[in-house]
Protein backbone atom coordinates (compact mmCIF):
# COMPACT_ATOMS: atom_id res chain seq x y z
CA UNK A 1 0.00 0.00 0.00
CA UNK A 2 1.37 3.41 -0.87
CA UNK A 3 1.84 6.28 1.54
CA UNK A 4 -0.82 8.20 -0.39
CA UNK A 5 -3.43 5.62 0.70
CA UNK A 6 -2.72 5.03 4.38
CA UNK A 7 -4.40 2.73 6.83
CA UNK A 8 -6.21 5.15 9.15
CA UNK A 9 -7.20 4.55 12.75
CA UNK A 10 -9.88 6.74 14.32
CA UNK A 11 -10.34 6.71 18.08
CA UNK A 12 -13.07 8.38 20.09
CA UNK A 13 -12.46 8.88 23.80
CA UNK A 14 -14.63 10.37 26.48
CA UNK A 15 -12.43 12.06 29.07
CA UNK A 16 -13.44 12.32 32.71
CA UNK A 17 -14.83 15.69 33.76
CA UNK A 18 -12.14 18.08 34.93
CA UNK A 19 -9.29 16.05 33.41
CA UNK A 20 -9.19 17.45 29.86
CA UNK A 21 -6.17 19.71 30.32
CA UNK A 22 -4.09 17.00 31.99
CA UNK A 23 -5.19 14.46 29.37
CA UNK A 24 -4.01 16.74 26.56
CA UNK A 25 -0.64 17.29 28.21
CA UNK A 26 -0.20 13.57 28.84
CA UNK A 27 -1.24 12.69 25.28
CA UNK A 28 1.43 15.01 23.89
CA UNK A 29 4.05 13.74 26.34
CA UNK A 30 3.54 10.10 25.29
CA UNK A 31 2.93 10.88 21.61
CA UNK A 32 6.46 9.97 20.63
CA UNK A 33 5.57 6.33 21.36
CA UNK A 34 3.26 6.37 18.34
CA UNK A 35 5.14 8.90 16.20
CA UNK A 36 8.40 7.05 16.74
CA UNK A 37 7.16 3.88 15.12
CA UNK A 38 8.59 3.65 11.57
CA UNK A 39 5.18 2.70 10.17
CA UNK A 40 3.39 5.73 11.65
CA UNK A 41 2.69 8.52 9.16
CA UNK A 42 1.27 11.03 11.64
CA UNK A 43 -1.35 11.55 14.31
CA UNK A 44 -3.82 14.23 15.33
CA UNK A 45 -5.66 14.95 18.60
CA UNK A 46 -8.97 16.78 18.28
CA UNK A 47 -11.33 18.04 20.98
CA UNK A 48 -15.08 18.13 20.34
CA UNK A 49 -16.46 21.66 20.17
CA UNK A 50 -19.59 20.60 22.06
CA UNK A 51 -17.82 20.57 25.43
CA UNK A 52 -18.98 17.02 26.15
CA UNK A 53 -15.53 15.62 26.98
CA UNK A 54 -15.12 13.78 23.68
CA UNK A 55 -11.78 13.65 21.91
CA UNK A 56 -10.91 12.12 18.57
CA UNK A 57 -7.52 10.79 17.60
CA UNK A 58 -6.56 9.99 14.04
CA UNK A 59 -3.37 8.14 13.23
CA UNK A 60 -2.18 7.09 9.81
CA UNK A 61 -0.10 3.98 9.15
CA UNK A 62 1.68 2.52 6.17
CA UNK A 63 -0.54 -0.57 6.32
CA UNK A 64 -2.78 -2.56 8.64
CA UNK A 65 -0.21 -5.24 9.46
CA UNK A 66 2.26 -2.62 10.71
CA UNK A 67 -0.44 -0.99 12.82
CA UNK A 68 -1.48 -4.33 14.34
CA UNK A 69 2.15 -5.10 15.21
CA UNK A 70 2.42 -1.75 16.97
CA UNK A 71 -1.00 -2.19 18.63
CA UNK A 72 0.25 -5.35 20.39
CA UNK A 73 3.71 -4.03 21.28
CA UNK A 74 4.91 -3.38 24.82
CA UNK A 75 5.45 0.28 23.89
CA UNK A 76 1.80 0.71 22.99
CA UNK A 77 0.60 -1.10 26.11
CA UNK A 78 2.57 1.41 28.19
CA UNK A 79 1.11 4.28 26.17
CA UNK A 80 -2.44 3.06 26.82
CA UNK A 81 -1.72 2.62 30.54
CA UNK A 82 -0.65 6.27 30.82
CA UNK A 83 -3.87 7.46 29.17
CA UNK A 84 -6.30 5.04 30.85
CA UNK A 85 -6.89 7.08 34.06
CA UNK A 86 -8.40 9.90 31.98
CA UNK A 87 -10.84 7.77 29.99
CA UNK A 88 -14.47 7.03 30.73
CA UNK A 89 -14.93 5.13 27.50
CA UNK A 90 -14.03 5.00 23.87
CA UNK A 91 -14.35 3.39 20.48
CA UNK A 92 -12.02 2.59 17.61
CA UNK A 93 -12.59 2.39 13.88
CA UNK A 94 -10.06 1.25 11.29
CA UNK A 95 -10.28 2.47 7.73
CA UNK A 96 -8.41 2.56 4.46
CA UNK A 97 -8.28 5.91 2.69
CA UNK A 98 -9.94 5.44 -0.69
CA UNK A 99 -9.65 8.95 -2.12
CA UNK A 100 -8.18 12.22 -0.94
CA UNK A 101 -9.22 15.56 -2.43
CA UNK A 102 -6.94 18.39 -1.34
CA UNK A 103 -8.76 21.63 -0.63
CA UNK A 104 -7.82 24.91 -2.28
CA UNK A 105 -6.59 26.32 1.03
CA UNK A 106 -3.86 23.70 1.24
CA UNK A 107 -1.73 25.52 -1.30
Amino acid sequence: MSVSAPFRVILQMRIREGMAEEFEKTWVSVGDVVAGDPANLGQWLMRSTTGDGHYYIISDWTDEAAFRTFEHSDAHVGHRERLQPFREGGRMWTTTVVTELAGAGRG
